[in-house]
């Protein structure tokens, strides 16, 4: 796909509930200069988490935390407050309901908050567009077959398109809605087997023979599928790859080797991916994996403070001592911060219609989804 497709692509997602877009003066962004008016000294920062401790997004808000209170003027504390229920959807509406507007709170969501909100679930209460971003922060996935399909590259995927591959999946409209899509677009027979509670599951599915295709996020593939594919039993086809702050398809930076799902598309298939379906992948592939927790303060939040905040995690992301201890919390990927922000944040948070009601109507008639 060629930049003016993917922005056009992008230019086209309407907000739902009819917003038109996501522009810094919208939100309230002030400059630079008035930022010396925000002043949180001797305060406490609530970061609200709307899951469980010890998750992924909880991991990754404490390992933040320190840092950005570093770099918030008066460096105040940040605590982190978990508010797990509803798949993300009960702590996210209180907050967008009730949450104070005066700098002392934000929340982090992740793709399993944006999903509900893409796909319509009647439980949404918050609204993206009116929440201003502060962060956003991309993570990344690989999808790999056994070795024994004698498959060397996604190039030969045609090999396997005469047969049913079998993928042990969380949920239809879980994390796993993106390989979903992702093999629809590329015209793969999969069967969803559902009921795992993680990707590590799904990995041991494959490897006792019981799935045939699967995918890990970046951390897992590279501790637990690199050593298979090492062994020769598992061959990597394609990562998610990552968006560029143009808004681009590029590819992941911690697997430059390989085709991201862009690519592979086009070496299976001569041509470029186009169409609804493949919309629809570009939405929930950005929301899942590209911009996948985003940090935001609640609706009505002062300029002032919307730009002291954009500042403190920029500074804080290029923090030396971050830098250094990122490893598997971040990983290699740029965290959008400052200008870079806005771009992705839309991608996050924005489905064209006809996708949606594509995606919508496919899971209902697939697999039996309600809405």
């Amino acid at each position: 796909m060629n930049n003016d497709t993917m922005r056009g692509l992008l230019g086209r997602r309407t907000l739902l509930g009819g917003a038109a877009g996501l522009g810094a003066a919208s939100l309230g962004v002030a400059p630079a200069a008035a930022q010396r008016a925000v002043d949180f000294s001797g305060r406490t920062i609530e970061w609200n988490v709307p899951f469980a401790e010890g998750g992924g997004s909880d991991v990754w808000a404490r390992f933040m935390a320190p840092y950005l209170a570093r770099y918030l003027p008066g460096r105040p504390n940040v605590v982190i407050r978990n508010t797990p229920g509803g798949g993300s959807i009960t702590g996210t509406n209180d907050f967008f309901l009730r949450a104070r507007n005066d700098g002392s709170t934000f929340i982090g969501t992740s793709g399993s908050t944006q999903f509900p909100f893409l796909l319509g679930d009647p439980r949404v209460r918050y609204d993206y567009a009116q929440m201003p971003p502060v962060l956003v922060s991309p993570t990344g996935g690989v999808v790999y077959l056994p070795a024994r399909f004698n498959v060397a590259n996604a190039s030969e995927l045609g090999k396997v398109r005469g047969q049913q591959l079998v993928y042990a999946s969380q949920g239809a409209t879980s994390l796993d809605l993106v390989p979903m899509l992702a093999f629809v677009v590329l015209g793969l027979n999969v069967r969803h087997v559902f009921g795992m509670r993680g990707r590590g599951e799904g990995r041991l599915a494959l490897e006792r023979g019981e799935a045939t295709i699967d995918y890990q996020t970046s951390s897992a593939y590279l501790t637990q599928v690199r050593p298979m594919i090492q062994a020769g039993n598992a061959v990597p086809l394609f990562s998610w790859g990552v968006l560029d702050a143009q808004g681009n398809v590029a590819r992941d930076p911690s697997f430059p080797e390989l085709p991201h799902f862009v690519e592979a598309y086009e070496m299976l298939h001569g041509r470029k991916p186009s169409g609804v379906e493949f919309n629809a992948y570009l939405a929930f592939f950005g929301s899942g994996f590209a911009a996948q927790k985003p940090a935001m303060l609640p609706r009505g939040t002062a300029p002032e403070i919307v730009a002291t905040y954009r500042r403190a995690f920029a500074q804080a992301v290029a923090d030396p001592e971050l830098q250094a201890k990122k490893g598997e919390v971040l990983g290699d990927y740029e965290q959008a911060v400052g200008d870079n922000i806005q771009r992705l944040y839309e991608v996050a948070t924005t489905i064209d219609p006809d996708a949606r009601a594509w995606v919508r109507n496919y899971l209902a008639t697939n697999h039996n989804t309600r809405f």
